[in-house]
């Protein structure tokens, strides 16, 4: 299968040809902007540092996206899903995770109504 062209960075001024929104560089400037003055300041705190240890661990050891398999595709996880949200009373206990390809992770979000 064909892969899609590739376009100029978003960032104003940058030559750089990206298949993302951003080039590597400016995607991590943009992150830090984002969670420095777009993101809730909430949402910062139950996501720091402990959380990622926790979101590394279990990709490890669950390399492999639930809903793919359970389908009988087998495809690499990348994000880490609370079924039941944090904000709702939800914790980061492994039996409230699943781990997700960006694919399923957006359709679930779509299902939900939510930004994804």
């Amino acid at each position: 299968m064909p892969y899609k062209a590739k376009k100029p960075c978003a960032r104003l001024g940058c030559p750089n040809l990206t298949s993302g929104r951003y080039c590597e560089e400016h995607a991590k400037a943009e992150a830090k902007r984002y969670n420095q003055y777009d993101r809730d300041p909430e949402s910062n705190k139950r996501y720091g540092r402990s959380w990622a240890r926790i979101r590394a661990a279990f990709l490890q050891a669950n390399p492999l996206c639930e809903l793919c398999k359970r389908d009988g595709r087998l495809t690499p996880a990348v994000l880490v899903h609370h079924k039941v949200r944090l904000t709702d009373g939800g914790t980061n206990d492994w039996n409230n995770l699943q781990s997700l390809c960006g694919e399923c992770h957006s359709r679930l979000h779509a299902e939900q109504g939510d930004y994804f």
